[in-house]
């Protein structure tokens, strides 16, 4: 098989993986020119797989193992061996100002998964949703064009603080299906405050009163909300793909946050998402809106 081949193949795979598993992120990345869509293909099925190994049901030490095998392997780059997501990203990288660094942080949040780690405050909940989230903003960064008078290290900042909103917004998703694997993320400091301990019920759904868990769900939404204000002011920094592209992803997420404010118990009864066609919507509204 040629150098072509192979690179081709590599890429095929990242939009496989992609096309199957990002299931909120694809309605944006299709947006992008063929090549951007390649690269954040990449981007995100390494994410995949160091997030797979995390919520894996592989014993904590294996996981462990694996998430060191991966760091290692990206530290080899551009050295991916027949790994084709390797080969994918290595390629992508040689082209673009990719910052695989942020990589290392997202193995850490995987790590802190692992370990079971739980949070006091929100100054270190916000610091596991820069590692997991934060991280990706500033990967995706890499992969989009600025416009011209845009600053990168301010787009860096608003890329950050736009994945801990979409962070958070996922914590609150699936603060559930959390839980029932012993994972809980909202801080100690906030749980105190509302009188929630997020504990199992017979039914197994969470036991704390229903109107001091809405509150707490509010609360936190109210707090996504504010990163969210701050982070979209990215969209102006970026092209007209790119930016459709963020406009699109942020979008379906914010949806989500409004249905929580609108209906803070929602959480409890059902893993909440958007319908197919109101994703297509966002995205279609995301293109439109950012067209010259």
């Amino acid at each position: 098989m040629s150098g072509d081949d192979e690179l081709e193949r590599a890429y095929r795979e990242c939009a496989r993986v992609t096309r199957i598993q990002a299931r909120n992120f694809s309605y944006g990345i299709r947006l992008l020119r063929p090549d951007r869509r390649a690269a954040l293909c990449a981007v995100y099925a390494v994410a995949r797989r160091i997030d797979d190994i995390g919520d894996g049901d592989l014993p904590a030490a294996t996981k462990l193992a694996r998430l060191d095998q991966i760091r290692a392997a990206l530290h080899r780059l551009p050295d991916a061996g027949t790994d084709p997501v390797l080969v994918a990203l290595a390629d992508a990288a040689a082209r673009l100002p990719i910052p695989l660094a942020a990589l290392d942080e997202l193995v850490d949040g995987c790590v802190a998964d692992v370990r079971g780690t739980r949070y006091e405050t929100i100054s270190e909940l916000v610091g596991y949703c820069r590692c997991v989230a934060g991280s990706i903003g500033r990967l995706s960064l890499g992969v989009f064009d600025l416009r011209p008078s845009a600053d990168r290290d301010v787009a860096a900042e608003l890329a950050d603080t736009l994945g801990i909103a979409l962070q958070l917004t996922n914590i609150l998703r699936d603060i559930v299906e959390d839980r029932g694997i012993g994972r809980i993320y909202l801080p100690r400091e906030d749980l105190d405050r509302f009188g929630c301990g997020l504990e199992i019920g017979a039914d197994g759904g969470l036991a704390d009163p229903p109107d001091q868990l809405a509150a707490l769900v509010r609360w936190q939404a109210q707090r996504a909300e504010r990163y969210y204000q701050a982070g979209l002011r990215l969209l102006p920094l970026l092209d007209r793909r790119s930016g459709a592209c963020v406009a699109a992803m942020a979008g379906i997420y914010h949806r989500l946050l409004a249905r929580m404010v609108a209906d803070p118990m929602a959480v409890t009864r059902r893993r909440m998402s958007l319908p197919g066609w109101e994703k297509a919507y966002v995205a279609a509204r995301a293109m439109t809106r950012s067209a010259p």
